[in-house]
C-alpha cells in the first residue's frame, strides 16, 4: 500500500492533485501510472482510497474511490511533554518510534537543566510525517512550539497528568494510577532531570509523580517507555 500525506484534502473530495514533492515520488520514484491504486490520509483520521487519473511528475491527479472516517482511531489521547535532548538525533528517534506506536501530541518543554533550548519544528514534523506513512496511520501527531516548563505546567492540557523524575520522593507507577480510555499528559525532563523546584511546582499544579522503573533512563527512552505503557494499558 502506497500512502501519501495530504493534509489539505477536503473531507468530501471527489478528485485531488498531489503537491509537487508527492507527485514526483509517485510518478518518478515509485513509477506508478494511470489506474494504479494509492491511499491518501489527511492526518485527522480520514483515509482515502484512490486511483491515479494522471501520473504527472509535478501534479499527479487522483480520483477518490472510497473514504473511511476515524480509520484506526485509538480509545485514548496521549500528550508527551518532553525536554529536547542535546543530541537532536535522540529526540527524532523518539518522535519516529512514538508515532509508530501511537501518540497524539508532543510539546518540547524548556527546563532549568535543558541543554537544548531551540528547535526547528519543521524538521521534526518531517520526521513524524515519514513515520505516519511508514506505520500506515491516518492520524498525524501534533508538534507544538517549545515552551517554558512552568508556563506549560500552569495549564496542564489533560485530565490525567504525570511527571516522571529520578529524585528521591514518593512516586507511583502508571499501572497503579492510570484510568483507561482517558486523556493523558506525561512530563519527561532533560538529561539532568527536572530540578526539585520544578517537580514541586508541577505537583502543586496537580501532576502525579511517577516512576518508570528502577533504572535511570535517557530522556528519549523515558518518553518512549511512557508512550508504550499507556498504549498497552489502553489496549482492548
Amino acid at each position: 500500500m502506497h500512502l501519501f500525506y495530504t493534509p489539505d484534502i477536503e473531507a468530501n473530495a471527489i478528485e485531488y492533485v498531489l503537491n509537487e514533492d508527492e507527485s514526483k515520488h509517485c510518478a518518478r520514484v515509485l513509477r506508478l501510472g494511470i489506474g494504479d491504486p494509492i491511499v491518501l490520509i489527511d492526518g485527522r483520521g480520514s483515509l482515502f482510497r484512490v486511483e491515479i487519473a494522471d501520473a504527472h511528475p509535478k501534479r499527479t491527479k487522483v480520483r477518490i474511490l472510497t473514504i473511511e472516517r476515524n480509520y484506526g482511531k485509538r480509545n485514548h489521547y496521549l500528550h508527551i511533554a518532553v525536554a529536547p535532548t542535546k543530541n537532536l538525533d535522540r529526540l527524532e528517534w523518539f518522535l519516529e518510534k512514538a508515532t509508530e506506536i501511537g501518540i497524539d501530541e508532543i510539546t518540547p518543554i524548556i527546563c532549568e537543566h535543558s541543554e537544548r533550548k531551540e528547535l526547528k519544528i519543521e524538521r521534526l514534523t518531517k520526521v513524524v510525517t515519514a513515520a505516519v506513512k511508514q506505520s500506515l496511520s491516518a492520524y498525524h501527531p501534533k508538534i507544538n512550539e517549545p515552551i517554558d516548563f512552568r508556563r506549560f505546567a500552569e495549564e496542564l492540557p489533560a485530565k490525567q497528568h504525570f511527571i516522571a523524575h529520578c529524585l528521591e520522593a514518593t512516586k507511583v507507577t502508571l499501572t497503579a494510577e492510570i484510568k483507561p480510555h482517558g486523556s493523558y499528559c506525561v512530563l519527561i525532563g532533560p538529561e539532568g532531570d527536572f530540578s526539585p523546584s520544578e517537580v514541586e511546582f508541577a505537583i502543586s499544579k496537580g501532576c502525579q509523580a511517577i516512576s518508570l522503573g528502577n533504572t535511570r533512563l535517557r530522556t528519549e527512552t523515558a518518553a518512549l517507555y511512557a508512550c508504550m505503557e499507556i498504549n498497552l494499558l489502553n489496549r482492548n
